[in-house]
């Protein structure tokens, strides 16, 4: 992969594959919060604000972003509250300019979610499962998994390999993974066999946008590009925080709202831990994997120092702990 993925994405390439699409931009374009792909609102000549995302080179293949859109639009056609790619008058949704791969979107404002709040919890629980509802009536052929391999052991292996954690940190370091991957593994065995399904995939309170419309208050699930197949569970404990008895009264309700829609396996509740400690895990490698990327170095500076890896020792020893306590409880009536 080229030392700068995206030197030669310049303004007026941003504008000219828009502009291919039918569009008519008005030359305003304003950068958006993103790392993996770079992300653009573009102004129109009729005041429209449209997203253009261009894919990170040599990322996804074709199919696995197709794979990705086509589940966007079969949410968004159930009326589910998606952002979907918008298809152009041949209904495609991948296209291409100057080497980059792109989709546009309509543009999506809104708020984090108060995810304090318990109706807001209930709420968000509802229309994950009304997601999941749909994304068990199909299973992707070509977005990976969530498993304890990609997540866990590749990503580790890869930080290990490439020299980021420092020399007098590495045994430390691959001692304490390989004890929270032996503890993972526990937690499935534990799971048993927990079903797979289309998932979002990273949905944080970052890519949930709550709006005030009255027509369609509530909130709106954006940035797909992460969905994979995984257990129903790894969509809802993103929303949780706090110690174990905060997040089982949050998750009481998450689940109070998922039920009318979906079906939950309370088993996956071994899970929770597990998961988040994957996603640890799985983070610094993707720093590691994207350091050649100049932005990344400036936006993180904090990563590849001493502290940050003293940090990640203290944490998995800590997510060690966790793993090896009684998974969170339900105190809610099924409806």
């Amino acid at each position: 992969m080229s030392e700068q993925p995206y030197q030669s994405l310049t303004p007026d390439l941003i504008l000219d594959a828009v502009e291919t699409l039918g569009y008519r931009c008005d030359g305003r374009q304003y950068p958006l919060n993103s790392f993996e792909n770079r992300v653009y609102q573009v102004w129109l000549d009729d005041g429209t604000v449209l997203v253009a995302k261009f894919y990170r080179p040599e990322r996804w293949s074709d199919d696995t972003i197709l794979e990705e859109h086509a589940y966007a639009r079969e949410l968004a056609a159930r009326e589910i509250p998606v952002v979907a790619p918008l298809a152009n008058a041949k209904g495609a949704t991948l296209h291409e300019a100057g080497g980059f791969r792109f989709a546009v979107f309509p543009r999506q404002a809104g708020r984090a979610p108060e995810l304090d709040d318990p109706e807001t919890l209930r709420w968000l629980g509802r229309f994950l499962g009304r997601i999941h509802a749909v994304g068990g009536l199909k299973v992707f052929t070509h977005r990976p998994r969530i498993d304890i391999d990609s997540f866990g052991e590749a990503p580790a292996q890869f930080v290990i390999e490439n020299d980021f954690v420092p020399d007098d940190l590495v045994d430390a370091y691959e001692a304490i993974v390989h004890d929270a991957l032996d503890r993972i593994e526990q937690c499935y065995e534990r799971a048993g066999s927990v079903r797979n399904l289309r998932l979002h995939g990273d949905c944080h309170a970052g890519n949930i946008l709550w709006t005030e419309n009255p027509g369609e208050p509530g909130p709106h699930f954006v940035d797909f590009d992460d969905c994979r197949s995984g257990p129903a569970v790894q969509d809802l404990w993103m929303l949780l925080s706090g110690d174990a008895a905060a997040m089982s009264v949050q998750l009481s309700h998450v689940i109070g709202g998922y039920r009318e829609f979906c079906e939950f396996n309370p088993a996956e509740l071994a899970l929770v831990e597990a998961l988040r400690t994957l996603r640890m895990i799985h983070y610094s490698g993707w720093l590691a994997s994207r350091w050649h990327d100049p932005t990344f170095p400036v936006n993180f500076p904090w990563f590849n120092t001493q502290r940050y890896w003293q940090d990640q020792i203290l944490a998995l020893r800590e997510q060690c702990s966790a793993m090896d306590e009684p998974p969170l409880e339900l105190d809610i009536q099924r409806p």
